[in-house]
């Protein structure tokens, strides 16, 4: 501990003295933790960051709510603005208050997945809410006590919350949480069941509230839409219409992005995604076309007046651009009923817009009423000149109030049924206030982010990790920390190679078959090793026929045969500094050989290979070492690496995997092996249940499986046919005899690639 503190950089230091926590957990993975604090957040926000971590960690609840913020909360502030750190404290901090404390954990677990998902502040506090209510209603008391229980379904609803609005926008999610709370309330473990989506009515309630397109899911093909049709882009940030009664939100553009809903439905026959495409349509519209004014002395009617207009210009000319888009705005645009003009005491202003605007829109649509259809026409008459202006839009709209303008306008009870054009977005873009008032909306400016020139540490990659009791994922469950593995003595490996020269010299021999030696003729080359005379004498011809020769008159070879990447991963737990059995040296001692073999074998054969050690200590602490990348060879640094491997804690197998396979997926070849070589199944200090990582693992292989990478595991535990076909099915190796190892080891994997 006191070697960590002097190693630690002064930065760091001041931030660890600011944080004032005892915990040895914290201590191990804080310098890391601050490196993606500085890279992703202010001075301000870090020094909030460890504020907020502070409080936590004298809550009383033990090191694990600390550390989850500690690798969760840079990223949340990153996404939804610095401003939910201590939002994010205040909630986890009412859990803690009341009997619900377990479910901190869960609720700081699942929220970077959530906020992904949510991306804005806005929606985050959203969720918030839902959590609460539901907290609020299903917490009880026992009868005649002051006593109160904790609500049996909110660690289930906080666990599956990424999942779920991965399917649901959060309309859908809170009218799941609602059915859920009012059948079963007063059955707990049927309330476990049903918001850990084990229960049948829990999936057919979410399948019932899947409706509509989300945002988040076609995000990027509205990006590759704005960017090949309009030459456009901004970020889109999705807000929900589930939350606002009073007034509903519409689309908008500012400095921070374009505002969508979460969710659009299928509407007139238009589906989701084509209403997305309708409104993306429109705001590019206004952000190639419309200009600001000054609007200081307009009444409100005035500047509703001068929207309708501009929003049907700028329609115009995005319809005379791609006339595809007419259907769209057609169906979408509401139909107003003109005979309604007759009605008597109502403020009709916003239905003669309507009408206005449908009839620009709609050539088909028939009018009656004679200063509409003129300020129509006029509107045309000035299309006619060209793209016209904002201003000219300006003055048609004022002109339309002075000529249209009635004393009912004015009355509280306004005229609203098919006036709303759901699609456009609320103009906020064209005004300019030279007074400030209550209308117009103020921004803080964000704070620009602190660039770190002094980073000694990568920060974690995060993994989710599967949970075969739920058959989910806990997303960002586990923390991988990857550093170049320290160096040591090269003479070591050396040494070792030297002991076993009588058996390289034997492998030699299986080395000379295996290697590729059949030359393919690669042909019609621009350059190459020598001319290909079929194609040349061809080309001469057609050059003195007067065509154009084909260039490609050279050839090239090439071996035929291995096209193979491997990646070794090597197990370096607590456990390997056992004595083999029936040997002086220890698991590590003959690993450490074997391997040495084995990158001799390989470097032989001239595949491309990696290297790379693990070991864990919690969830929140998984390091990865490499010993060799891809782009090195078995030279002297690769050796000093393997000389200096050590074994300590755990075996949390399947992160490991996952973050090997980040790599190894990379590389172009044919066949891409990963040899993983253990001494016992996967486990780790913080998992009870032993079958939780073995299930996690073998759920990892079959991700790597899908991705095309074949796993094969070299078990040295003699015990090992208990677990190892739960994991790898049959490909596997079990060495009971753990000093043939160095022996086997290359041999395995000549049969593996031959």
């Amino acid at each position: 501990m006191t070697e960590q503190v002097i190693a630690r950089p002064a930065r760091s230091q001041a931030y660890w003295e600011q944080l004032n926590c005892r915990f040895e957990a914290a201590d191990r993975v804080f310098d890391e933790c601050i490196v993606e604090a500085e890279s992703l957040l202010s001075e301000a926000g870090v020094s909030e960051y460890i504020d907020c971590a502070r409080f936590l960690g004298k809550m009383g609840r033990g090191v694990e709510p600390l550390l989850v913020y500690l690798e969760e909360a840079p990223t949340i502030a990153s996404i939804a603005g610095e401003e939910i750190l201590p939002e994010i404290k205040d909630f986890a901090y009412s859990l803690s208050k009341n009997t619900n404390f377990k479910a901190i954990v869960p609720f700081l677990q699942s929220l970077t997945a959530v906020t992904r998902r949510l991306q804005t502040r806005e929606l985050l506090h959203h969720y918030f809410d839902l959590i609460k209510d539901m907290q609020d209603r299903t917490t009880g008391s026992v009868h005649g006590h002051h006593k109160t229980f904790p609500s049996p379904g909110l660690p289930d609803l906080l666990k599956q919350a990424p999942r779920l609005l991965t399917l649901l926008n959060l309309e859908g999610m809170r009218n799941w949480v609602d059915y859920g709370v009012r059948y079963y309330n007063t059955h707990p473990e049927r309330q476990k069941d049903y918001f850990s989506l084990q229960a049948a009515d829990s999936v057919a309630v979410m399948q019932r509230e899947r409706h509509g397109t989300l945002l988040i899911d076609n995000e990027r093909k509205m990006d590759m839409y704005l960017r090949s049709m309009w030459s456009d882009s901004d970020y889109l940030v999705p807000y929900s219409l589930a939350f606002d009664e009073l007034r509903k939100p519409m689309p908008y553009y500012d400095d921070y992005g374009i505002r969508l809903p979460d969710v659009y439905g299928d509407k007139n026959g238009v589906r989701g995604v084509n209403r997305y495409r309708a409104t993306l349509a429109h705001i590019a519209a206004h952000r190639r076309w419309s200009g600001k004014m000054v609007v200081d002395n307009w009444s409100p009617f005035q500047r509703v007046a001068v929207e309708a207009f501009e929003d049907s210009r700028v329609e115009f000319l995005a319809m005379k651009r791609m006339p595809g888009l007419r259907k769209y705005f057609r169906a979408l645009h509401p139909v107003p009923k003109e005979e309604d003009l007759q009605l008597e005491g109502v403020s009709l202003i916003r239905l003669r817009l309507a009408l206005l605007s449908r009839a620009i829109l709609d050539p088909d649509f028939m009018l009656e009423n004679e200063d509409i259809k003129e300020f129509v026409a006029r509107f045309f008459a000035e299309m006619e000149k060209g793209e016209s202006s904002s201003e000219a839009m300006a003055d048609l709209g004022l002109l339309f109030i002075a000529r249209t303008r009635r004393q009912t306008d004015a009355s509280p009870n306004i005229y609203f049924e098919n006036t709303e054009v759901d699609y456009r977005d609320d103009n906020r873009h064209l005004w300019i206030y030279i007074e400030h008032g209550d209308e117009e909306e103020q921004f803080d400016h964000l704070d620009e982010q602190e660039q770190q020139d002094d980073v000694d540490a990568l920060p974690p990659r995060h993994y989710h990790e599967w949970d075969y009791t739920s058959q989910t994922y806990r997303p960002d469950w586990v923390s991988v920390y990857e550093a170049v593995h320290p160096s040591g003595n090269v003479q070591v490996i050396d040494k070792i190679l030297e002991k076993h020269a009588a058996l390289a010299k034997r492998l030699k021999a299986i080395l000379d078959a295996l290697k590729p030696q059949q030359k393919v003729r690669i042909r019609y080359q621009e350059e190459g090793s020598e001319l290909d005379l079929d194609v040349a004498i061809r080309s001469l011809i057609d050059f003195k026929a007067g065509s154009q020769p084909d260039p490609r008159i050279n050839m090239s070879h090439k071996n035929d045969g291995r096209d193979i990447a491997v990646m070794l991963v090597v197990d370096l737990s607590q456990s390997l500094n056992e004595k083999a059995a029936g040997s002086m040296q220890t698991i590590l001692e003959l690993s450490q050989e074997a391997v040495s073999l084995l990158s001799w074998t390989i470097e032989k054969l001239g595949d491309k290979f990696a290297i790379c050690g693990f070991h864990s200590n919690t969830r929140h602490n998984v390091r990865y070492s490499h010993i060799k990348g891809f782009g090195e060879h078995f030279d002297h640094d690769v050796k000093a690496r393997l000389a200096a491997m050590e074994a300590q804690y755990s075996t949390r197998m399947g992160a490991a995997m996952r973050h090997a396979a980040h790599y190894l997926e990379a590389q172009k070849a044919d066949k891409k092996l990963m040899l993983v070589l253990t001494d016992g199944e996967p486990a780790d200090i913080d998992v009870d249940d032993a079958q939780l990582l073995i299930e996690d693992t073998h759920k990892a292989v079959k991700e790597l499986q899908q991705q095309g990478i074949y796993s094969y595991c070299i078990n040295l535990d003699p015990k090992a046919d208990e677990y190892v076909a739960d994991i790898f099915g049959k490909q596997y190796t079990v060495i009971d005899h753990v000093d043939k190892l160095p022996e086997q080891l290359p041999k395995i994997f000549m049969a593996l690639t031959k």
